[in-house]
């Protein structure tokens, strides 16, 4: 296979272009001089080792997934061949990163209107992430479903997402109806093997179960069965895939700022927010790509977003992420970002060589203003406008840099997704942060929990009742 070939995987490394964030290209006033940069180099330094001690412990078990998964990879891929033969829907049920990840990579690596190709052509199952409970969502999913055809796959790790759990309820409460007995070959389980409801539930019912590990926080799961089974059942390669993020961590194992591209790009991020650069802008030049920086919110958003460091010191720390789609989003937010408030950093990306390619065709031979464009392509297209993007913001000194994908596949995707991961963890460590927590959003679990009547939680719903009412004087 390619992707285990040295000189392949040197021709599909990931390349980070950070020249826009340096005070030679956007002035001294936003940039960085590199008398700053090799200033910080204890705090990169710091973090390289804080991140590097942590591997495989507590909360940081995701290092290990590129590794530590080659009978799961086979049972997965075993699993995904039988599903192929007899359905023609996967459907996951699942919020968060149990449906960030796998959104995003089936975007990335299968046809972009793979749902709509005929079977024969698509040669894998339709796929739908369902990660929300708006109810016309759900009605709307089971019109278009053949349930004899579908599979589904619940994912949460506790079993007690109020989100995911009320999808299963409903989901095998229909399969029970019209399968019975049966309704347990219509369902996967992946979830935690050890704790939780789901576990029980799966065991109960007897279906079939993948494990995410403990050490394995949602944000962090893509590469493990959460986002390897969904990808190996519309015909991905996972094994590609997790060789891309071997091969980045093999890069991330390097100190040096100059060979470690997740550690300058998490040192500049880092200064930008010292800066009070509070917002990350996620901007992929690439529809593939394009739920990559939903992906990147969450993770981004989720992992560094804390009120107290680690040391229980209140520092409100973290970089407001935004994503948005090049060339789409030219014509909507980069007037913002040129012209408006100093307080961003913009992450482009860029695809080298696209998987196809459309000719624009000869015409208006008497309006130049249109004619100019014939005979080029829409990748030479989307590019220039791509690098037209990054001169205009570099001009406006505004920080940006440039992260370029030779073409998009599951050995480029495994690269970036880790690239992304480890950067998120640095960042964290030079925050002094638990980048690996989540209190924020658990504060809101807890809430539905309570306005629910779930037991254990009385006394946040008291505390609930007893809050300030509102008033109708400021409701018009």
């Amino acid at each position: 296979m390619n992707y285990n070939d040295l000189n392949w995987q040197k021709k599909m490394k990931l390349t980070t272009d950070y020249n826009n964030m340096m005070s030679e290209y956007v002035g001294e006033k936003e940039g960085f001089t590199e008398k700053e940069l090799f200033g910080s180099l204890d705090i990169a330094k710091k973090a390289f080792q804080e991140v590097e001690a942590g591997r495989g412990k507590g909360m940081m078990g995701w290092t290990e997934l590129p590794y530590n998964q080659d009978d799961i990879v086979d049972d997965i891929i075993k699993t995904a061949e039988d599903i192929k033969d007899k359905f023609d829907n996967f459907v996951v049920l699942g919020i968060g990163g149990s449906a960030l990840g796998p959104i995003a990579v089936f975007q990335a690596l299968c046809h972009l209107r793979h749902n709509e190709l005929p079977k024969e052509v698509r040669k894998a199952p339709k796929l739908y992430v369902e990660d929300n409970v708006d109810p016309e969502r759900m009605n709307a999913l089971l019109d278009v479903l053949d349930l004899d055809k579908t599979m589904f796959n619940v994912v949460t790790k506790s079993g007690s997402t109020s989100e995911t759990m009320s999808q299963y309820l409903i989901i095998m409460d229909i399969l029970k109806k019209k399968f019975g007995d049966k309704a347990k070959d219509h369902m996967i389980a992946t979830t935690s093997e050890s704790k939780g409801n789901l576990i029980k539930i799966a065991k109960q019912e007897g279906l079939k179960t993948f494990y995410i590990p403990d050490g394995v926080g949602g944000r962090f799961s893509e590469l493990c069965p959460v986002g390897l089974l969904p990808a190996s059942v519309v015909g991905i390669d996972i094994k590609e895939l997790l060789a891309g993020a071997k091969y980045m961590d093999g890069i991330c194992k390097s100190s040096d700022i100059k060979e470690n591209p997740a550690l300058i790009g998490a040192l500049l991020q880092y200064l930008s927010m010292k800066r009070g650069k509070n917002i990350s802008v996620m901007m992929p030049y690439a529809d593939s790509l394009k739920y990559i920086a939903d992906w990147y919110c969450q993770l981004w958003g989720e992992s560094l977003g804390k009120a107290v460091n680690k040391e229980g010191k209140e520092v409100f720390a973290g970089q407001t992420p935004v994503k948005a789609l090049g060339v789409t989003d030219q014509h909507s937010q980069v007037q913002l970002y040129r012209e408006g408030p100093f307080d961003k950093v913009i992450t482009i990306i860029g695809v080298e060589k696209f998987r196809s390619d459309v000719t624009i065709s000869d015409g208006c031979e008497d309006i130049p203003d249109v004619n100019f464009l014939c005979k080029h392509t829409m990748s030479e297209l989307i590019n220039t406008e791509r690098k037209a993007t990054e001169y205009a913001l570099t001009t406006a000194n505004r920080l940006n840099y440039t992260i370029m994908l030779p073409e998009v596949n599951a050995f480029t995707i495994g690269q970036l997704l880790y690239l992304f991961e480890m950067q998120t963890a640095y960042t964290g460590a030079m925050l002094g942060i638990d980048t690996f927590n989540q209190p924020g959003v658990e504060g809101g679990k807890n809430a539905t929990y309570a306005l629910f009547g779930r037991k254990g939680y009385e006394s946040t719903k008291e505390e609930m009742n007893s809050a300030r009412k509102k008033k109708d004087d400021y409701i018009c």
